[in-house]
């Protein structure tokens, strides 16, 4: 007894803990699910974004590479040209004494001549087009423009005035067709007894059970009708039409004849087509055919051709009258820009067009500066590798300089090296001189790379623009080379551009904020209900701090440049742990 009590009550004890183990983890659920629900709406609903706000602006954007290496021990350099070609002339000679931009060499510039004088002629054709739309018209383009406004209204009067003649000439004719087709349906000479209407008499020569002659039947006899109540409305119409009757009841009566020729056109085509499958079927059973419904096809070929006829001169008008209204308000527009002169759009386009075209022309008068091959220092002539006629090329030297200027060897990798060309101007820094500041340009740059475990890099020489007596051979140089520079360009920080699926956008309040509202978010930032929308942006160059904007949006245009967000989602992760861990996340009993 006493073993079974104890085991009972031992049942007991396991089975209470069971229970109690059973409702902790159901109160750590609710406690998970009212966490998650705490944090979904109190917590989240608590966490804002904060968009600090700018504007596009012009200005100057400089780009350029990073390079490091050591003042130069020597002072021999390579003179290389920029281009390739014949020589036409070789104009120094080894120990000779040049100045810095002294003529070495020339390479034949033929083309380049002729890509300088095409940029010419394109910017005179710009600066021509640009002062043209910004002169006032001339007397004589007024005058054209309002003859030939003039034209096209006396056109369209025309045009009215011999709609009207052929609604009239539609008139003379068409209740001759209309009485003729009437008679031919529904007339009573199509059998000698004359006991019947035409159209069922000419059914019950063939077979009026027949599907085909039911459906040609009807088909005549709908049409017939349809035309019918379209002509007496567009009768009643044009006895109350005159010739003085204004524009727009003159248009809706040539509309509505139209419309009732086309009906009574194709009701006139199914009545000779129900005569013609009647004219068949006799055919078919070698029966004779009718005298009478050889005549009534005669005279449907008549109806047809007279409708047809009508049909092409009120189409023929209808389009002249379109063509006309079109013709008078395109030249009355045209009319009222000349008076008004061009638009600020049209001349920002023309100004555009002129900029481009006197960019086009620089770059060719550089490209054919290159053809002239010159001294970048001051120096001796140490040797002459080339001579006229010989062909030269960015990788051979024409002569060897040995020059007093203080120059820096650098190394770029193979990315930055294509960006670089010799004349780039450089900004040269020394670890050893904090306070000194170099300019210079690059004089010198190998075409042949140096691979060390597998990176490619390329030797570039820069020479300074003064001299320094601090400077010292071997010494640690920096350099940022120039490699593009796009003045008075559209241009935002850097931070503001956003990259998604390989295309760029900046990020834009559509409607912008006010003024009030800009001023109160100052640097800080301003919170903001409302998402603000994706414009997509074309970019160019870069420098360290803003990045050029090539289209997508206009100088002045408030956007984002930055924007955080603060929310409460770790501290809220930090008490749902705790809990967890406060409930039931402990060991327990294991039964």
């Amino acid at each position: 007894m006493m073993s079974l009590f104890s085991r009972a009550s031992y049942s007991s004890v396991i089975a209470t803990i069971k229970a109690h183990r059973l409702l902790g983890a159901g109160i750590v659920v609710v406690c998970v699910i009212a966490s998650y629900w705490f944090y979904g709406t109190y917590l989240s609903a608590s966490a804002t974004t904060t968009y600090v706000l700018g504007t596009v602006e012009k200005g100057t954007i400089v780009a350029s590479v990073s390079a490091s290496g050591q003042v130069s021990a020597s002072n021999q350099l390579d003179i290389k040209p920029r281009v390739s070609g014949e020589l036409l002339s070789v104009l120094v000679v080894a120990g000779q004494k040049v100045s810095a931009g002294q003529l070495i060499a020339v390479i034949d510039p033929s083309s380049a001549q002729k890509t300088v004088r095409d940029a010419e002629v394109n910017v005179q054709s710009a600066q021509l087009s640009l002062d043209k739309i910004q002169q006032p018209a001339d007397a004589l383009s007024l005058i054209q423009a309002q003859d030939a406004l003039a034209q096209a209204s006396t056109t369209l009067a025309k045009a009215y005035d011999d709609g009207f003649n052929d609604v009239s000439n539609a008139f003379l004719s068409l209740p001759g067709d209309m009485d003729g087709l009437k008679n031919i349906l529904y007339g009573y000479d199509a059998t000698p007894s004359k006991s019947q209407s035409n159209i069922s008499a000419y059914a019950d020569m063939v077979d009026s059970s027949d599907p085909a002659v039911i459906a040609f039947k009807q088909d005549a006899a709908t049409k017939y009708q349809s035309a019918l109540d379209a002509y007496n409305a567009a009768f009643l119409a044009y006895r109350a039409l005159s010739r003085a009757s204004d524009v727009a009841a003159i248009e809706h009566s040539i509309s509505q004849t139209y419309d009732t020729i086309k009906r009574i056109a194709d009701a006139t085509k199914s009545a000779n087509d129900f005569l013609g499958l009647v004219k068949g079927k006799l055919t078919d059973k070698n029966q004779p055919i009718p005298t009478t419904l050889t005549t009534h096809m005669s005279a449907l070929g008549t109806y047809i051709s007279d409708t047809g006829s009508h049909l092409d001169e009120l189409l023929n008008i209808k389009n002249t009258i379109t063509s006309s209204e079109y013709s008078i308000a395109e030249r009355t527009q045209s009319l009222s820009d000349l008076h008004a002169g061009a638009t600020p759009l049209d001349i920002q386009s023309a100004k555009l067009t002129l900029q481009q075209r006197q960019n086009a022309l620089a770059d060719a008068q550089s490209a054919l500066a290159d053809y002239y091959v010159r001294a970048p220092f001051s120096g001796i002539i140490a040797s002459v590798n080339a001579k006229k006629y010989d062909t030269a090329g960015s990788g051979s030297v024409i002569a060897t300089l040995i020059t007093d200027q203080q120059m820096a060897e650098l190394s770029l990798n193979e990315v930055d090296a294509a960006k670089v060309t010799v004349g780039n101007k450089a900004t040269v820094t020394f670890d050893a001189i904090d306070t000194l500041t170099m300019t210079g340009k690059v004089a010198e740059i190998n075409t042949i790379g140096t691979v060390s475990q597998g990176v490619v890099s390329y030797a570039v020489r820069i020479g300074f623009d003064a001299q320094d007596a601090r400077i010292k051979p071997g010494m640690t140089a920096n350099a940022a080379i120039q490699t593009e520079v796009h003045q008075d360009v559209l241009m935002v920080p850097s931070s503001a551009v956003k990259t998604k699926n390989d295309a760029n956008y900046v990020l834009v309040f559509d409607p912008a904020l006010s003024a009030a509202e800009v001023a109160k978010a100052g640097s800080t930032g301003i919170a903001s209900s409302v998402a603000p929308k994706q414009v997509p942006v074309q970019t160019g160059i870069a420098d360290d701090t803003n990045i050029e904007i090539v289209s997508g949006l206009s100088e002045g245009q408030q956007i984002i440049i930055r924007s955080t967000s603060a929310s409460a989602k770790t501290t809220t992760t930090s008490s749902t742990s705790s809990t967890r861990n406060a409930l039931g996340g402990g060991p327990g009993i294991r039964l």
